[in-house]
């Protein structure tokens, strides 16, 4: 626990939260010192001895089964439910070009997405092509490039052809998104460490006071340190936010715009824009400092310049708090 609490404090002083401080004062410290919790950096490594990578292992629901070093990013994604999805082509099966992993394993083979990357499925064609474009350009990158995932996703948009692009664009798009996320709102919350990019419970931990975070950890964490897409994640949020999140999507609040003008009344997407409800808190958290801080600035960016230009840490947690808590 000495750790945990030590890790918590530090948290509080760095992210000042004073809940309404706004994005801009902060920005010189890097996107962690401001949103440290959508933003992972790992923890150093525990003691804990390295498992075994010959053990066989399977996940529930699957006739699945492989050994554990066959889970690698160099190889295919583990595909334990093939069922799930439509057959997958070679650019998310086994990747393409020098640079260009294969899309499934980040993304899982369904698409669903994981707390530190992005839920492709049921995304508009043309907006996940739009967005491939803009890493190839070089229009948009991650507000902190000490996180895995960001950075290396702007490592392979740099890399992918347009051709890969759109072939992925046409497989992810073709998949329904389904309900992934669990929104408990709750004061405190069991205390967790970084690994893998994201929130893993302490065994034994305790709780700690939530402040004004989101805290996005695995339902089983064991299933998705074995890239199970068809094990979701709980999202602990402050006590109220939703509520709070509802009225600024509605109306735009005092620091920003209504949302459904652009993103649809059930925020399901509108012809090319994307789809907000359900979807990872903490990857969203991340899009709308991106975009309020320029270093997400695409072909559509602009559209969103209002609605982020004047968001303080609260409001953010509270929009991506309610868009969450909805039924994709």
């Amino acid at each position: 626990m000495r750790e945990v609490n030590f890790k918590w404090m530090a948290w509080l002083a760095v992210a000042g939260l004073a809940a309404g401080t706004e994005l801009h004062a902060q920005e010189a410290d890097g996107a962690n010192a401001v949103l440290p919790w959508a933003y992972v950096l790992n923890d150093p490594a525990g003691d804990a001895p390295a498992p075994d990578p010959d053990e066989i292992v399977t996940v529930p629901g699957s006739s699945v089964s492989m050994p554990r070093s066959a889970i690698n990013i160099d190889n295919p994604p583990p595909d334990w439910h093939p069922d799930g999805h439509p057959p997958m082509p070679d650019v998310v099966a086994r990747g393409g070009g020098e640079g260009v992993v294969a899309c499934g394993y980040c993304h899982l083979p369904n698409g669903q997405g994981k707390p530190e990357n992005a839920g492709l499925a049921g995304q508009p064609y043309e907006y996940i092509v739009q967005q491939m474009t803009d890493w190839r350009n070089g229009l948009r990158r991650s507000g902190e490039p000490l996180m895995g995932p960001p950075s290396f996703m702007e490592r392979i948009g740099l890399a992918a052809t347009d051709a890969e692009a759109r072939t992925a664009a046409e497989y992810f798009a073709s998949i329904d998104f389904r309900p992934w996320i669990r929104v408990v709102e709750t004061d405190d919350v069991p205390a967790t460490r970084f690994a893998g990019w994201i929130h893993e419970v302490v065994e034994g931990g305790g709780r700690e006071p939530i402040g004004t975070r989101i805290v996005e950890t695995p339902e089983d964490p064991a299933r998705t340190r074995l890239r199970d897409d068809a094990s979701g994640v709980i999202a602990y949020v402050p006590r109220g936010a939703v509520a709070r999140g509802r009225a600024i999507v509605a109306t735009g609040g005092d620091n920003s715009v209504a949302c459904a003008v652009c993103h649809g009344e059930d925020l399901r997407g509108l012809g090319p824009v994307p789809a907000l409800a359900g979807r990872s808190p903490s990857y969203m958290a991340r899009q709308l400092y991106d975009l309020q801080t320029g270093v997400r600035d695409g072909a559509w960016s602009d559209l969103m310049d209002a609605a982020v230009r004047n968001l303080t840490v609260e409001d953010i947690v509270n929009i991506v708090a309610y868009t969450a808590s909805l039924e994709p």
